[in-house]
């Protein structure tokens, strides 16, 4: 897979958004870059203001397999542990398929655009 695929989570927090930490993902959220996303939505959440939701930013990610949607779970559930919700700007058609397949679709808020 080319290094353009890969995923590229940054994490980005302004002075002006305490309420909100964005997380983007560019590429796909699959078996192979499952230890990536792992690592940098764990550190969003250490790194996050008390209560400040996780926005994860999917506007340039267009695949997620079982693997990443379990990252994706897993991180809901740390976050639901240490006060912060996890929401899902912009998921892709076949992220929100997943979702709904595999009955995760209430699992979390979603929204249609990046907020802000």
């Amino acid at each position: 897979m080319a290094a353009e695929d890969a995923p590229a989570p940054e994490a980005a927090a302004g002075a002006e958004h305490h309420d909100r930490y964005v997380v983007r993902v560019s590429g796909d959220m699959d078996l192979d870059h499952a230890g990536e996303l792992r690592e940098t939505l764990a550190a969003a959440l250490s790194q996050a203001p008390e209560g400040a939701e996780i926005i994860v930013d999917l506007r340039n990610s267009s695949f997620c397999d079982s693997t990443g949607l379990n990252v994706l779970l897993d991180a809901r559930r740390q976050g639901a542990r240490t006060g912060h919700v996890l929401r899902l700007a912009a998921p892709g058609h076949q992220l929100l398929r997943l979702l709904e397949l595999t009955g995760s679709s209430g699992s979390f808020p979603l929204d249609a655009s990046v907020p802000g």
